[in-house]
């Protein structure tokens, strides 16, 4: 006779009860909705996320162009490793989105314990890699006032590697067993921590001294630590609604499982690092230009990184629609999930591309006043308008490949993609052939041209082959 537990583990909670309403649509307009009931929170968290970043760069902004180079260069420094760590943890999406719709929600709880187990003993190992990076990255040919305020920004953002990773992990639990809202509570109200924590210790406010990018850095540490601990208390507080105190009963290491999830995380973590990594690197190459090169590439990369959110959040909800169909052995829903994602994926980026075309100075007014980064902005926002769509595609296709388990192929893509024809190709028309700033976002938008036709087709070859199986 079962448990009163085990009863209780198999009544879904109220979030998943309003999913499973639209877990079999009778048209196109019902599975639509539920595909924006799952992906509208996921967005706003993306966005809540960039939205911390760009608060950052803002708030430097009255320290000058070196303040924000620096804070750039520490970011592209900082984030491919330690998106790395959170990039190991995606094959949560996978083990609990099936998980879950397959209606075994103690194997969700189990799979986010091996998760933590893995961010336990990748963390140290991050944080040192990053104490010798910040040295390399800001050497030769790097502007030395930009180097040394870099030095100083990643040491102290480098102290809260730990919960970032502990919240990458608890998000994409709470993302696969239907807790949407949450996440967006989480970094919507950590935008509101870091802009205070920004105020207070950039310019030395309530008696604390001026720390410049230091304080700025200080800042996003509080407001990660902040992320981790709403998460976590909400992970919590959804097994004890189902009765099944989540630290009471936590696994011990399963080997089986943790070896499960690298088997797909290791991938997914390479695919992630090599895409914000190509980034990185051109940033690094671009600070080899003029200051006013380098923070005209750090705002106009905020530009587009701003609008990639969108389809990024909307392909974690393609991974979550598509890991919940194939769960409930429902291919043929699977593929329609996927389809739906990428037509709003590519939907929306063709609107921003018309924004960065007819409205580019209002735009870039937000971070500067510069006339001399607001004339080159322009221009480079017109070249990042010709890949929106590309990058929405690319986006949501690597999403609805990770609802079916499918890590591997974006991961190569992106290899091919950005390092051995974007990046060199960048570099050459930068450097060679005398383009500038103009020649990195030219290689790297004929990368994601080409990522984007190659996953979208393999995510129509995979889809098809599986709902008619």
């Amino acid at each position: 006779m079962p448990s009163e537990n085990e009863i209780q583990a198999a009544v879904p909670s109220p979030e998943i009860q309003v999913f499973e309403q639209h877990a079999h649509p009778s048209h196109i307009g019902e599975e639509l909705r539920a595909l924006l009931a799952l992906a509208i929170p996921v967005v706003l968290s993306e966005l809540g996320w960039m939205t911390m970043t760009i608060v950052d760069l803002i708030m430097v902004g009255r320290l000058g162009p070196d303040a924000i180079g620096a804070v750039g260069l520490g970011n592209a420094i900082y984030y491919a490793p330690s998106l790395f760590g959170i990039g190991l943890l995606l094959g949560l999406d996978t083990l609990v989105s099936q998980s879950w719709g397959a209606g075994r929600f103690d194997d969700c709880h189990r799979s986010l314990a091996q998760a933590m187990y893995i961010a336990l003993a990748f963390t140290p190992l991050l944080m040192l890699f990053m104490v010798a990076a910040q040295w390399i990255f800001t050497g030769h040919g790097v502007d030395p006032t930009v180097a040394r305020l870099t030095r100083s920004y990643v040491l102290i953002l480098n102290w809260g590697t730990f919960p970032l990773v502990v919240y990458g992990g608890f998000r994409r639990y709470l993302q696969g067993v239907g807790r949407m809202r949450p996440v967006a509570f989480a970094l919507i109200s950590a935008n509101l921590v870091n802009l205070a924590g920004n105020w207070i210790f950039i310019y030395g406010h309530f008696g604390m001294p001026a720390l410049g990018v230091r304080g700025s850095a200080l800042s996003t540490c509080g407001a990660r630590i902040y992320m981790a601990a709403v998460l976590v208390y909400a992970a919590w507080a959804h097994e004890s609604e189902r009765g099944h105190a989540l630290f009471a009963h936590w696994p011990r290491p399963d080997w089986t499982r943790i070896r499960s999830l690298l088997a797909l995380g290791l991938p997914a973590a390479s695919q992630l690092v090599l895409e914000v990594a190509a980034f990185g690197a051109a940033t690094i190459m671009a600070s080899h230009l003029s200051p006013v090169a380098l923070a005209t590439h750090e705002i106009v990369l905020s530009c587009a990184a701003y609008s990639y959110m969108v389809p990024l959040g909307i392909s974690a909800a393609a991974a979550v629609a598509v890991g919940h169909a194939i769960g409930a052995g429902n291919p043929a829903r699977a593929r329609r999930a996927g389809l739906l994602s990428i037509g709003l994926g590519a939907g929306f980026m063709a609107c921003m591309a018309i924004l960065f075309l007819i409205i580019p100075r209002p735009i870039l007014h937000i971070w500067t006043r510069d006339s001399q980064v607001l004339a080159l902005g322009a221009h480079i926002l017109a070249i990042v308008a010709g890949f929106q769509i590309f990058d929405g595609i690319q986006s949501v296709s690597t999403g609805a490949l990770r609802g079916l388990g499918e890590t591997r192929f974006p991961m190569l893509m992106n290899l091919a993609g950005y390092w051995i024809l974007g990046l060199p190709l960048g570099a050459l028309l930068c450097f060679e052939m005398k383009w500038g700033l103009s020649g990195l976002w030219t290689g790297l938008t004929l990368a994601l041209i080409l990522i984007a036709v190659w996953l979208c087709l393999r995510w129509l070859k995979d889809s098809a082959r599986m709902a008619t199986a």
